[in-house]
């Protein structure tokens, strides 16, 4: 039975005589991405859309530009949809490229090769694959086979954090070892090409990218520089189930993703009682956590989280930052505002930090974490 890492921190601290299990460390992060930078306003024009209301929805996004890889044009100049066979191909090779990128900045960041990766966990939802990414990963890279591995699929952009539960257990378990996340998101090869208001909002929002992060946890006596991982919450609001979702389109004979409006007003609302679930028995209060990384996952979205959470714009300014310059690049976001709080410099020991995703499920989650 697997467990996460609180299920086994609780289970060996109620064991008489059992030393505290090692503690799994946050201690690199590297990000990537591919394709071709584009504005809101220049893929407007690429795309000729004039609908006054659609133009609106990429032009009110508070996105300046994203990373895409489109079809290209035709001869007659027009960029066809690509059938979904196409797509597929496009995220096996977006997802590799990418990800090969993001896992080799994250390994430089801690003077670490892939000789040293024990285990990989890949993330994605914008493509499926079987095998899986990680085991083609392995390949492509020539990590070592006897790696062990693990991929979550299909839990869209909240899967970071999910991932990053699954694999400080295995951490904990495994003191000394490197253990690595790697999200890589190709949603250029979730991308319809319609002129429906359903496909205007997804379209208007999503990025390709990817990010890694290293974990390793506390040998003997042998505490590491980065964040211990202290805790982690879950809510799944089955009343919007049908909120988010990556289905097949009959009419357009592909997967299509759907975002109900409603969703900032959904996450927003929950918010606050998953916080205080994660903060429960641990003495702290909102105002004893210095450092928010919360998912680019759109302006409405971010916005409905800082009222509700009562934060700052300067709270979530990684946040901010990272939906301007990328967009919403699904699982991976966090990591991209994580790579600038540490490139930024300001945490101290003794800091904690939240860490939050939302996604399809409805669900959100969270981490707290320590410096």
């Amino acid at each position: 039975m697997d467990l996460s890492m609180t299920a086994i921190l609780e289970r060996l601290s109620a064991l008489p005589g059992v030393l505290p299990p090692a503690i799994s460390r946050m201690v690199g992060v590297g990000t990537a991405v591919t394709g071709t930078s584009i504005s809101q306003t220049a893929l407007l024009d690429l795309f000729g859309i004039d609908d006054p209301k659609v133009r609106s929805i990429y032009l009110n996004s508070a996105i300046d530009q994203r990373r895409l890889t489109l079809p290209e044009p035709d001869a007659t100049g027009v960029r066809r949809p690509e059938p979904q066979g196409a797509l597929l191909a496009k995220h096996k090779r977006l997802a590799i490229e990418m990800g090969a990128q993001a896992l080799t900045a994250c390994l430089k960041t801690i003077d670490a090769s892939l000789s040293d990766l024990r285990h990989l966990c890949c993330v994605t939802s914008t493509g499926f694959l079987t095998p899986g990414l990680s085991a083609l990963m392995i390949k492509e890279l020539g990590i070592d086979p006897h790696c062990s591995r693990s991929d979550i699929v299909g839990m869209g952009c909240n899967a970071g954090l999910n991932a990053l539960n699954v694999v400080a257990g295995w951490s904990a378990a495994h003191p000394g070892e490197l253990g690595v996340i790697l999200c890589t998101e190709a949603c250029s090869a979730a991308y319809a090409l319609d002129d429906t208001m359903r496909t205007a909002v997804v379209n208007s929002l999503f990025g390709d990218g990817a990010a890694a992060l290293a974990l390793i946890s506390d040998g003997a006596q042998e505490p590491r520089p980065g964040p211990r991982i202290l805790k982690f919450a879950s809510f799944l609001i089955t009343e919007a189930i049908d909120a988010m979702r990556y289905d097949w389109d009959d009419d357009l004979a592909r997967f299509s993703f759907f975002l109900d409006p409603q969703i900032p007003y959904v996450v927003g609302a929950n918010a606050e009682t998953v916080v205080d679930r994660l903060l429960a028995g641990t003495g702290l209060r909102r105002s004893d956590i210095a450092h928010w990384l919360v998912h680019s996952g759109g302006k409405k979205v971010i916005d409905a989280v800082m009222v509700n959470l009562g934060l700052s714009r300067h709270d979530v300014r990684h946040t901010i930052q990272v939906l301007r310059d990328h967009g919403n690049v699904s699982s991976g976001s966090f990591l991209f505002s994580y790579e600038r709080l540490v490139e930024e410099g300001v945490t101290r020991p003794g800091d904690y930090g939240v860490l939050m995703t939302m996604g399809p499920g409805s669900t959100i989650e969270m981490a707290l974490v320590q410096w």
